[in-house]
């Protein structure tokens, strides 16, 4: 098994990594088909007989029931309109939707094509369909017939897949084929093979890591790896400085006001030392208003959760004084994990709740900051078990279905918790009873039971016991 550290750590845009990342992807793929289909077609009508040409997207499942408040109207739109990921970083994704939205066409490179937001993409809240929650169905109409279809799931994290890939008996669809020198598929692999190989969690994934850069020397290839993790890091810590130093309310309606910037300022204001939970806190905050607003974040491993592993990164740098090789170490190890529980679970929150997400961003910051602070093998993987445990059974019940309340605070705690986690393990031998494979099956099985209105749904819990007055 193998996922690549830059396919965990995306760095995109808010609000959501599966409602708004996603959906931008897929609309994009979409954009692409129809150009190839339509550079053929296009050339074919008679001359007396116009094509009019038109576009439709179903959104199913979670997506139809939080669309709304995580954008993903506004997400599918950009894309549809040919926008990518990387060239959204420094606009504001709110006026690019006000200039799109009136539009009503979308210019193709052969054809227009007839798209109206309000009339054309249906939030389809009936049964989800089976294969996952966040499904999307695009369809291109020519004369009214349909003449190209396409479903795609968000499975979390940024990640998309088609139809026929999330159906395919092969699981490993969006992984490389070639062999790599540490393919551990379980925690248990993992220790094992860092036994008997000598190396740390981290190292082992640096191996597998060069064997996945396809060009370039051996040196070429670390300094690569070396300059990606850079990047992502680089990001992390973007999204905490802008988060402490905005103020304002939060789109979306509810009102909510940024709080990182004056709870920040009363931290550094302080006459007396402050624990290191209110700055982990503050900087988790930060980043979690950073998304809410829409701006850059890094799926870390889902934009809900993306302010954790920032939070506590961030930390034992400013505070502690960590090196880069620390950071390297950190984020590898970090990958390493959340690949794992991807691999064997979800890190989906409208499929195993917010335990796949918060409980994982724990998980994998706990065992960052256990191997960037010296622990064995043994001590991050005990860390990042205590860190999900601590997490099961969490549902995902935004409020309004914004990426706001909890979502915000609980970051917090989700970070508060994944450096008392290394903290503990680190102070251990590495021995323990639950192992974070049974840990990590433990999430996956208490998520095929979690009703489907805490999955993201805003359908129950906190949702629907808030009172809009």
């Amino acid at each position: 098994m193998f996922i690549a550290t830059q396919d965990l750590f995306k760095i995109g845009i808010g609000p959501s990594s599966s409602h708004t990342m996603g959906p931008l992807i897929a609309a994009l793929n979409f954009r692409q088909l129809c150009e190839k289909e339509t550079a053929v077609s296009a050339t074919q009508g008679a001359v007396d007989q116009p094509c009019i040409y038109r576009l439709q997207v179903i959104l199913k499942g979670s997506l139809a029931h939080t669309g709304k408040g995580h954008s993903t109207d506004k997400a599918i739109l950009i894309g549809l309109h040919g926008y990518k990921i990387s060239a959204l970083m420094n606009h504001d994704l709110s006026a690019l939707f006000a200039d799109l939205e009136p539009k009503k066409v979308l210019a193709f490179p052969n054809i227009e094509v007839h798209f109206k937001l309000a009339e054309h993409l249906v939030f389809d809240k009936g049964p989800p369909l089976p294969q996952h929650p966040n499904g999307l169905r695009f369809r291109l109409l020519k004369n009214e017939e349909v003449i190209l279809e396409e479903c795609y799931f968000s499975i979390g994290g940024g990640f998309v897949l088609t139809e026929a890939q999330i159906e395919s008996d092969d699981l490993q669809v969006l992984m490389p084929k070639h062999p790599f020198p540490f393919p551990f598929d379980t925690a248990a692999d993992m220790l094992a093979m860092a036994a008997s190989s000598g190396l740390s969690i981290a190292q082992m994934k640096i191996e597998n890591e060069l064997m996945n850069i396809e060009v370039g020397s051996f040196d070429a290839k670390r300094v690569e790896l070396k300059n990606t993790i850079a990047r992502i890091s680089s990001a992390m810590f973007d999204s905490v400085d802008r988060g402490i130093g905005a103020k304002g309310i939060l789109p979306g309606g509810m009102n909510v006001e940024r709080r990182a910037k004056a709870l920040h300022d009363k931290l550094r204001a302080a006459s007396v030392e402050r624990l290191n939970i209110d700055w982990l806190s503050v900087y988790a905050i930060a980043v979690n208003e950073e998304n809410a607003a829409g701006h850059m974040v890094v799926t870390a491993p889902t934009n809900g959760a993306a302010g954790v592993i920032p939070a506590v990164l961030y930390y034992y740098v400013k505070h502690q004084g960590a090196a880069p090789a620390a950071i390297e170490t950190f984020l590898l190890t970090a990958a390493a994990i959340g690949g794992l529980i991807k691999h064997n679970s979800s890190i989906s929150g409208a499929e195993v709740g917010c335990q796949g997400e918060v409980g994982s961003a724990a998980a994998m910051a706990a065992s960052g900051l256990c191997a960037a602070k010296g622990g064995t093998p043994e001590q991050v993987e005990n860390a990042a078990e205590i860190a999900l445990e601590h997490h099961l059974g969490m549902t995902c019940d935004p409020v309004r279905g914004l990426v706001q309340v909890p979502c915000i605070e609980r970051n917090a705690f989700g970070a508060v918790k994944a450096y008392s986690a290394a903290s503990l393990a680190l102070m251990g031998s590495g021995k323990h009873i639950m192992s974070l494979d049974a840990c990590v099956e433990a999430m996956r099985q208490t998520g095929v039971e979690m009703s489907r209105n805490l999955k993201e749904t805003s359908l129950g819990g906190l949702a629907q016991t808030w009172i809009e007055c």
